[in-house]
Parts: C-alpha cells; sequence; structure tokens
C-alpha cells in the first residue's frame, strides 16, 4: 500500500497512526500469573511514555467500535450471569422441595430446558409429579414409561428458560398462591404463557387469581389484555380478571345516564377548588375520548343542551334577585359569587359543546336571551361581568372557523351581546387572568367581519364611539375597522348589487 494511501486512511480514522497509540490484538491477551500468599507480586509496569500513549481525545473509528462491542459483551454477559444465578436459585429450591416429599423416591425423568441460544438447563425430576399436574408431560411420558426405567425429556427453543425451569419448580409447591406473592405482573403473565403451553391446570388458576386480586401500572394493563386474548383458556377465569377493564355492553348504553349525572354534579358542586379540578378532568377526559374513534362513553348533544338551559334558567334567577337586592334580603357578596358561578358553569358546558363541534345551535340560543340581556344592563358591572366571557368565547371559536352558522345568528348575537361585551371589557379582563385581550380582540374582530358590508358599517361605528370614549375598557378591533373601511370605499366592487344605500352615522356615546 502507498504511504500516500496509508496516510490518507490514519486521516480519515481507520488505522491508528503508529506513533500515537499501541497495536492492539484480542488473541494476544496474557492472563495473569497466580502468586502464592507468601510471595510479594511484581512491581507495576512503568507508565508508557507520553509518545506512546493512546489519543483518547480523538478516537478512531476502530476503537470506537472496539468500545461498543465490549460494552456489549459485558451486557449479554452480566444478562447471562444473572439468569444463571435465578435458575440456580430455583434448581435449589426444586432440591428442598423433593427432599421434603420424601415419598416422591429417587428422580426418575432427566428434564432439559434448552434456550434458542443454546443454553442448557437440566433437570432431575419425577415423572409422577409432571404427569399428576400437567396434562402436556401426562400424555408424553405415558407413552414411553418403563417400570424402573429413568427417561429423558427435552425442550427446546425455550424463549425463557428462566421462566420454564421456575414453572416446573411451581408443580412441586403445594401453595401456589403464597409462591406468587411478590413476584412482578410480567413475570406472572410469563409463568401463565408456560402453564398454559404444558397445560398445568394449577398454575393457570393460581396465575389467574393473583392478576385478578394485584393492582395494575398502565402498561402492565396493556400487557394482561393482550396475553389474556391471545390465549385460549376455556372454562376458565379469564372473563373475572378482565371485569376491571371491561363491562357489559349494557354500560356503553348507560353512559350518557352517566355523563349527566356526573356534569351534573361538577354544576352543583359547593366546594368550589373540588369543582374546578373535576371540570378541569372531565374535559380532558372527555377530549381524549373524542380523539378515540372506538369510544363508545361520550356525552349526547340532548344532555349538553339540558344542561344548558338548566344554567340559563339559574342565571335568570340570579339576575332577576340581583335587581332588587336593594331590599337587603340578600348578601352580596354571595349573590355575587352565585352569578360568577352559574356564568362559568355555562362557559364550561359551552367549550364542552365547541369542543364536540355542537356549538351552532347554542349561538341561536344565546342570541336569543334578549330579556336575560335587559336584566344583564340593570345590575353593576361588578356582578355580571362574567357573563361577558360567554359572548367572548363564542365569537373566538366563530373566529377560528370552529362554529358555523348563518349569518342571521351572527348578526343577532353581536345584536344581543355585543353593548354587553363593550361594557364589561375592562372588568373581565382585570378580574379573569384566563381571559385574552388580544385573542378576545381578533375573534370578535374576524365575527364581525363576516357580517355583510352594511352590518359590518352598524357594528363598527358603533364600537368607533365608544372606542373614543372608553379606550383599554373597550376591545380594541382597529383591524376589522381597516378592513371594513377598505371594502367600503376602496375596494367596491361594481359587479355586486349593493341595496344597502350605505349612510355613514355617528351616534352620540353618554358617559
Amino acid at each position: 500500500m502507498a504511504s500516500r494511501e496509508v496516510s490518507t486512511m490514519i486521516k480519515q480514522g481507520f488505522i491508528s497512526d503508529p506513533t500515537l497509540s499501541l497495536p492492539f490484538s484480542p488473541s494476544r491477551t496474557t492472563l495473569p500469573r497466580l502468586y502464592s500468599p507468601s510471595s510479594s507480586p511484581p512491581p507495576p509496569p512503568p507508565p508508557p511514555a507520553e509518545s506512546t500513549r493512546p489519543s483518547h481525545n480523538n478516537p478512531t473509528l476502530f476503537e470506537m467500535m472496539s468500545e461498543e462491542n465490549l460494552r456489549g459483551s459485558k451486557t449479554m454477559e452480566e444478562s447471562r450471569r444473572r439468569t444463571q444465578r435465578r435458575v440456580a436459585k430455583f434448581l435449589t429450591e426444586l432440591n428442598a422441595y423433593s427432599l421434603k416429599n420424601g415419598g416422591l423416591g429417587p428422580s426418575d425423568v432427566r428434564l432439559t430446558v434448552v434456550s434458542r441460544d443454546g443454553q442448557r438447563v437440566p433437570m432431575d425430576v419425577h415423572g409422577r409429579v409432571l404427569s399428576e399436574k400437567s396434562r402436556f408431560f401426562a400424555d408424553n411420558l405415558s407413552q414411553r414409561r418403563e417400570k424402573g426405567v429413568s427417561h429423558t425429556v427435552e425442550i427446546s427453543e425455550c424463549d425463557d428458560v428462566e421462566v420454564y425451569v421456575e414453572t416446573v419448580v411451581l408443580m412441586y409447591c403445594d401453595d401456589l398462591k403464597k409462591r406468587l406473592i411478590g413476584e412482578s405482573v410480567t413475570k406472572v403473565l410469563a409463568l401463565l404463557q408456560v402453564s398454559a403451553a404444558i397445560m398445568f391446570d394449577a398454575g393457570i388458576t393460581s396465575c389467574l387469581e393473583y392478576l385478578e386480586a394485584v393492582p395494575w401500572s398502565e402498561d402492565e394493563e396493556e400487557k394482561v389484555v393482550s396475553h389474556l386474548s391471545q390465549l385460549e383458556l376455556p372454562g376458565l377465569s379469564t372473563p373475572q380478571v378482565l371485569q376491571r377493564v371491561s363491562s357489559e355492553p349494557s354500560t356503553s348504553a348507560r353512559s350518557d345516564g352517566i355523563l349527566l349525572n356526573l356534569l351534573s354534579g361538577v354544576l352543583q358542586a359547593k366546594d368550589d377548588k373540588a369543582r374546578q379540578e373535576m371540570k378541569t378532568l372531565i374535559s380532558r377526559l372527555l377530549r381524549a375520548d373524542s380523539l378515540d374513534d372506538d369510544s363508545l362513553f361520550d356525552v349526547s348533544k340532548d344532555t349538553l343542551y339540558h344542561l344548558c338551559h338548566r344554567c340559563l334558567g339559574s342565571l335568570f334567577l340570579c339576575l332577576s334577585e340581583a335587581i332588587g337586592m336593594e331590599d337587603g334580603k340578600r348578601d352580596r357578596g354571595v349573590l355575587m359569587a352565585e352569578i360568577a358561578r352559574e356564568a362559568d358553569n355555562l362557559q364550561w358546558i359551552v367549550d364542552i359543546l365547541i369542543e364536540k363541534r355542537m356549538a351552532n345551535d347554542f349561538v341561536k340560543l344565546w342570541a336569543d336571551q334578549r330579556e336575560l340581556a335587559e336584566l344583564h344592563s340593570k345590575i353593576p358591572t361588578v356582578y355580571r361581568h362574567g357573563i361577558s366571557r360567554i359572548t367572548a368565547q363564542l365569537c373566538i371559536a366563530m373566529g377560528r372557523g370552529n362554529i358555523l352558522v348563518p349569518n342571521e345568528s351572527r348578526f343577532s348575537l353581536v345584536s344581543t351581546w355585543l353593548d354587553a361585551l363593550y361594557e364589561d371589557f375592562g372588568w373581565m379582563r382585570r378580574a379573569y387572568k384566563s381571559v385574552d385581550k388580544k385573542l378576545v380582540e381578533d375573534g370578535l374582530s374576524k365575527t364581525i367581519l363576516t357580517l355583510s358590508l352594511r352590518q359590518q358599517q352598524v357594528v363598527l361605528l358603533n364600537w368607533f364611539d365608544r372606542f373614543l370614549n372608553k379606550g383599554d375598557d373597550c376591545p380594541n378591533i382597529q383591524r376589522a375597522f381597516e378592513v371594513w373601511w377598505r371594502r367600503a370605499f376602496v375596494r367596491q366592487y361594481t359587479d355586486v348589487d349593493d341595496t344597502s344605500q350605505l349612510q355613514i352615522t355617528v351616534s352620540s356615546y353618554s358617559t
């Protein structure tokens, strides 16, 4: 090989530079000598010269591959040693059981378990025990049993030698349930699989009883369901084990009634902290169920709108009572909390409707609440501002395209509730940290711009006057105003018949 080619390969990392590292050959490793306690070991060799030390700052590709293979070999060796230690423990336990049951006599079967990688574990066992406990061994040993003659049985291609050996040990155990206490779910599933393969009925029953009684983690739950669905165990208690994760068909049919009770319980909760926690939990669960195509546990549209009407009725009664609160019959703080609570409940249900894409009808329902809007205008802002969050919530959803309703419903909504939103906006964004001012303004702007040009004019000229008088306490929808201006005066589409006869009028706003 030319010196130039060698130099190039050294630079690329395929050959170590002989001036920087010592040559290494795995076949030339030497074993350490043994010394008696009386003799002293030889002094350690001097450290290599600086120039002959391997350079670890920039290891070559060969060195990195060697280190990786060495680490992999050490890991495999450690795993094999752990398995050997556990197998040795089981064999010791097997001998103890054999001595305890002295009536069994000497072993007459040499059972060898062989793994896929060739690992062999021989065991001296009793054909009588195997035949009594396992229908697989009973069938196979009975065909070749001769009095006074020992037999050799080999089980090949085992996935896990350790589990097979432990299953044989279980055949000698008197109290299998006690023996399984403390084992992991994964281990018991493996024992169950081997027990089923050799038709060890007592082992199958004990493993199923263990799985039925012990708690599972989420990962373990998936493993249990997967294993039991693959095993064919006729006449055994598999359904009982799976009862904690499966239900009768009637349960899914009653899901809507269950959810109605759950949602109603949250709406009527007395502890506000617990109510907020359960709202968050149920919303998250319903959202997850909506993403699962196989989920049958869902809430119906009728149930959600039933709750909407209930919340609207409670809200109407609270506002009616708030108008006459000068009578002193109710504490103002208590009444204020009730109004905020009912408004928050209604907003939560509307959130679920939007998430489920069922909120179209609610836009019209909310737009038709003119009596409620009239009551709203007659009580102090400090009591009512939470109600305007519902209007903001709908405008955000419509601005995102998550609610699709006709123009009539959109204009009816802003006609009924937009003035209230203007009045409450300052209080609303200061009282609720969750209210995003920019998000509300963007949703409101986009909703207004979906209206007809004439309706845009009416709404935006009204906003123009209010914004000049209230400033930051009014939503800033200048972007919508600019788009309307451009549509009305700059980019006029002459091919569209305009029968609205636009007239710009500025209404006065009294502070």
